[in-house]
């Protein structure tokens, strides 16, 4: 079993949430030309990394907008969306929001950014989630994280042992200043829960931050699959079940845990 991903390494405008949508909606048309089974998004993509107080003012009021646009678009391409992650309001709370959505168009699951980036202050402004995620994209098995989680392994591993994970997401805004540790990390939560591992960053600037770039997707032997250069760009790779397979009947380590030890 094979599917084809499209990664939509977007340029976000920072504090500017009509024309993200609208510049969204054209690379999500863009990426269709190349026929994949899945889009993957990177993180805040309708305001920016928006570290301030205005953040209430330019957030998703209920997610309303985002669900609006990725549900025609699933429907009417017949496509899966791994819509990144929004600045989503609810209330008096930010959240830091991913959304999946299938074929049908119909939203199967949502994931709160659990672990805020506070040398950016950003738990001050949103609020972290409370729980993991899975969802099955055709018969994959999905869970995934957002940014800064990528620092957490023992977050990660929690998802992969309580969903038998199989493709592994995560959307980010992760700065070119440390792309050694973004490279890294991605490959090795790759090899150690032997799975297949689709990062989606930013491109180019924001403000004063320049992103890396450099979305990856790598395979769970931490090889490269596909990668970004680090501008806005859509490149496509594929998932391939036969290899995972292959993978983990010729080394299981997985298996081969000793949950009296290898649990905190």
């Amino acid at each position: 079993m094979k599917k084809k991903m499209a990664v939509l390494q977007m340029e976000v405008a920072l504090g500017d949430p009509d024309y993200n949508f609208h510049h969204m909606e054209e690379l999500m048309k863009e990426a269709m030309k190349g026929k994949p089974d899945i889009l993957v998004m990177p993180e805040t993509w309708n305001t920016g990394f928006y570290i301030s107080r205005k953040l209430k003012e330019i957030a998703d009021e209920n997610g309303e907008r985002t669900r609006l646009l990725c549900s025609r678009f699933a429907k009417e391409y017949g496509v899966h969306l791994v819509a990144g992650s929004t600045a989503v309001k609810e209330g008096d709370a930010i959240y830091n929001r991913a959304m999946i959505f299938n074929r049908a168009g119909e939203c199967i699951a949502t994931y709160d950014k659990m672990h805020g980036f506070n040398p950016a202050h950003e738990s001050v402004f949103f609020t972290p989630g409370h729980g993991s995620v899975s969802f099955m994209l055709d018969d994959i098995s999905c869970s995934m994280a957002i940014c800064y989680d990528l620092r957490f392994p023992e977050w990660i591993r929690r998802q992969i042992l309580e969903h038998s994970v199989d493709l592994f997401f995560l959307p980010a805004a992760w700065p070119k200043i440390r792309h050694f540790q973004w490279d890294t990390l991605i490959r090795a939560r790759a090899i150690e829960n032997q799975m297949y591992f689709c990062a989606v960053n930013q491109g180019g600037g924001q403000g004063k931050a320049e992103y890396g770039g450099h979305s990856l997707l790598v395979n769970p032997l931490g090889e490269t699959v596909a990668q970004g250069g680090d501008k806005e760009e859509i490149f496509y790779g594929e998932f391939d079940g036969a290899l995972l397979h292959k993978v983990r009947e010729r080394l299981d380590s997985i298996a081969d845990r000793r949950p009296e030890f290898d649990t905190l």
